[in-house]
C-alpha cells in the first residue's frame, strides 16, 4: 500500500459488506481503515499475509500492553468490548497460555464427542417446534433453529440454566455485535451484562454443578492465582458470545444456500457431497465474521509489496476479504463445495485459533443434516435476505422457510 493512500472508514450497517471486502481486497494485501470514533487500524486482506501475522510472535491481542492508543480511547468507544475483557481472546504470550489451558479441555476431541447425544436431542427438539407451525405458514429459522441451538448448547456447557438471564444475556451480546449500537446502549448493555453473569457465578458458587463455570471456579479457589474474578467473569463472556453467535450465522447460511442452490442438497442426498465438505465451503464463503477486531503490532512488521505496520499499530483480519481472495481461491466468490481447496482462516490460525471450533462443525453437521431429513421439501420463503447491521458479524436478520414434514 502506499503511504498516501487515505484510510478507507468501514461501513457499520454492514449494508455493502462483500462489496467492501472486495474493494479493500483492491487496495492491497493490507491497508488502513478507520474504525468508528475515527480509531486507525489496518485490514488484512491477503490469506497468506493474515495467516502469517496470526502466528507472528511480533503481534499481540492484548491492548493493555501493546496498543498506546487504547489508553485514550474514552469508556463508551463502540468497540470497547472487542479489546477490554481480560480473557484468552485479548492476552498474548504466556498469560494467553494460562488463560487458554484452563478452557482447553471442555473441547478436547473425547468431550465433543460426548456431546453429541445433547446436541441431537436439542435439535430434535427445535425440529418438533418448527413442525408444529400451522401447514403453509413460513418460518424464520433463524429464530426458531439456527440460533436457539447453540445457545441451548454453550448455556449447557457453562451450566446457565436461568431462563430469563439466558434470553437477556443472548439479546446483548447480540447487540454487541451490532456495530450500529450506540455507545450509551453499549455501556448500559454491559453493566447488565456482568451483572447477570456474575449473579450466575455467585449461584454456581453457592451450588456447584457438571459445569465449565463450577470447573473454572474450583481452579480458581484451589489456587488464587489461577483466575482473577474478572478474568473468571470475562472468560465466561467470551465463552457464551463466541460459543453461539458464530454457528448461528454458519448455519444460517448454509441452510440459505442449500435453499437457494438445491442441486447442493441434492448431491449431499446422491453421496456425492458430504455434510463437511458444505460445512467448510460455507466457512469459507461466508465466515461467521466478516473483519476481527483487534491485533497490535509488537514491534514493526513490514508488508509484502511495501508499507510496514508500526510498532503499537492495530490490525483487522479481514477474514471476509481474505477468504474469497481470487488469487488464491479461483472463483472465490461461488459456493462450490467440490473445489479443490476449501481451506480457510474463520476459526483463526496459530495459537488464538477457535478452541470451539470443532464444536460449532458437530452443531452444524447435526443440524444441517437433521432439518433437511426432517423437511425434505422446505422451501425459501425469502427473495433477499437482509445483512445485520454489521461490518464484523456476517450474518442475517432473519431466515424464514416453509417446512414440509417428510411423509411417512
Amino acid at each position: 500500500m502506499e503511504p498516501s493512500t487515505s484510510p478507507c472508514p468501514l461501513d457499520p450497517t454492514g449494508s455493502e459488506l462483500h462489496a467492501e471486502a472486495a474493494r479493500l481486497s483492491e487496495r492491497g494485501p493490507a491497508t488502513r481503515v478507520l474504525l468508528p470514533g475515527e480509531v486507525e487500524a489496518w485490514l488484512v486482506t491477503d490469506p497468506v499475509v493474515l495467516r502469517a501475522l496470526f502466528a507472528d510472535p511480533r503481534v499481540s491481542k492484548d491492548p493493555h500492553r501493546h496498543w498506546p492508543a487504547y489508553r485514550e480511547l474514552p469508556p463508551d468507544w463502540p468497540l470497547h468490548t472487542w479489546v477490554s475483557m481480560r480473557n484468552m481472546f485479548n492476552s498474548h504470550g504466556a498469560e494467553h497460555r494460562r488463560l487458554r489451558a484452563l478452557i482447553a479441555p471442555a473441547f478436547t476431541a473425547r468431550r465433543i464427542r460426548e456431546l453429541q447425544p445433547h446436541v441431537e436431542r436439542i435439535t430434535t427438539e427445535l425440529l418438533d417446534d418448527v413442525a408444529a407451525a400451522p401447514p403453509g405458514v413460513a418460518v424464520d429459522l433463524r429464530e426458531r433453529f439456527a440460533n436457539p441451538l447453540p445457545v441451548a448448547v454453550i448455556s449447557s456447557l457453562l451450566g446457565i440454566t436461568d431462563r430469563a438471564a439466558l434470553d437477556e444475556m443472548r439479546r446483548l451480546v447480540e447487540s454487541f455485535f451490532s456495530t450500529t449500537t450506540t455507545p450509551e446502549e453499549m455501556v448500559a448493555g454491559m453493566e447488565t451484562l456482568y451483572r447477570l453473569f456474575g449473579d450466575h457465578v455467585a449461584a454456581r458458587r453457592r451450588s456447584p454443578g457438571d459445569d465449565l463455570t463450577s470447573d473454572l471456579l474450583a481452579m480458581r479457589d484451589e489456587d488464587g492465582t489461577r483466575l482473577s474474578d474478572g478474568e473468571l467473569t470475562d472468560t465466561l463472556m467470551l465463552m457464551f458470545s463466541a460459543g453461539h453467535e458464530t454457528t448461528v450465522n454458519l448455519l444460517g447460511h448454509a441452510i440459505a444456500q442449500l435453499l437457494t442452490e438445491p442441486r447442493h442438497l441434492a448431491a449431499v442426498r446422491a453421496g456425492e457431497l458430504s455434510w463437511d465438505a458444505i460445512i467448510e465451503e460455507t466457512l469459507r464463503w461466508q465466515p461467521p465474521l466478516a473483519n476481527l477486531p483487534l491485533r497490535f503490532a509488537v514491534e514493526e512488521i513490514a508488508l509484502p509489496g511495501g508499507g510496514t505496520i508500526r510498532e503499537g499499530e492495530a490490525i483487522v483480519a479481514g477474514l471476509l476479504a481474505a477468504n474469497r481472495h481470487s488469487a488464491h481461491y479461483p472463483g472465490g466468490d461461488l459456493f462450490d463445495p467440490a473445489r479443490s481447496d476449501t481451506a480457510h482462516l474463520s476459526f483463526g490460525h496459530g495459537v488464538h485459533f477457535c478452541v470451539g471450533s470443532q464444536l460449532a462443525r458437530l452443531e452444524a453437521r447435526i443440524a444441517l443434516s437433521a432439518l433437511f431429513d426432517r423437511f425434505p421439501s422446505l422451501t425459501a420463503a425469502f427473495s433477499e435476505l437482509e445483512q445485520r447491521p454489521s461490518f464484523i458479524s456476517n450474518g442475517h436478520v432473519d431466515l424464514f422457510a416453509t417446512p414440509t414434514p417428510a411423509t411417512t
